[in-house]
């Protein structure tokens, strides 16, 4: 069994953004870029798979859709235990553009197992996951907090409004991985970070995807207005606060 996992690169959440071009492009200067939150804990479950014996699992590679300045990311990956990385060469400019992309490198590597986070940290779009399984007209499973491999066959536990959903399911599949997937992303060991240099980080140019979106510019939300204290001597200046600026009572 082969599980494929998706990573994104992201700046770090601690990131100052700017944005250039009339707001339309993000300003890449002295970003720290880092795997996806989301996508380093089904990482750190695809790991955790694979070291049971049990499970069938044999590889775990990493995929990303990005260009070369993406491979410190990848490599990062690689040392968290990653036995090898597929990376096609192109900007990710649209979620359509990027699924295509992944579904491209399945059909040609034939994995059993694709793993996705719920969203990135950058763009939160919650796309790639579903439209992905759609190219590749296979199931896919959101918000799925747990997986299991059972006798050989998947099983995926599934937050629900009120509860969770077991799911037993046939690969391959796509899983759109939330929080509880991993309890802590896995740390990257010397002896990772040494063997990550010599991984193979194999480069496919994109296939024809033609982009449904573009972006016409960025925002910055509006910052934060001043904090005011109220006198604990005063509770009515607090309820007047309360009623008549911020309006939530």
């Amino acid at each position: 069994m082969k599980i494929l996992v998706c990573i994104s690169n992201v700046p770090d959440t601690t990131t100052k953004i700017k944005f250039t071009g009339d707001n339309k492009f993000l300003d890449t200067t002295g970003i720290q870029w880092v795997i996806n939150p989301w996508d380093e804990l089904s990482l750190t479950r695809a790991l955790e798979l694979k070291d049971d014996p049990k499970s069938g699992v044999k590889s775990v590679t990493v995929l990303h859709v990005g260009g070369a300045g993406s491979e410190p990311t990848i490599r990062k990956a690689l040392a968290i235990g990653a036995d090898d990385a597929v990376r096609v060469n192109a900007e990710p400019s649209d979620a359509y553009f990027v699924a295509g992309q992944i579904a491209e490198i399945v059909n040609r590597e034939k994995y059993d197992i694709i793993l996705c986070g719920i969203e990135s940290s950058d763009y939160n779009g919650s796309e790639v996951g579903g439209m992905t399984a759609e190219f590749l007209d296979i199931p896919s499973f959101s918000s799925v907090s747990a997986i299991m491999i059972e006798g050989g066959a998947p099983v995926l536990t599934r937050e629900i409004d009120g509860g969770k959903e077991i799911i037993a399911t046939e690969c391959p599949f796509v899983a759109v991985v939330q929080k509880g997937i991993a309890k802590e992303p896995r740390i990257a060991s010397m002896r990772g970070i040494m063997s990550a240099r010599s991984k193979q980080i194999r480069v496919f140019e994109p296939v024809q995807v033609e982009a449904l979106t573009e972006i016409d510019a960025f925002e910055k939300p509006q910052p934060r207005a001043a904090c005011k204290f109220v006198d604990p001597e005063n509770p009515a200046e607090l309820i007047d606060l309360l009623q008549n600026e911020a309006k939530v009572i």
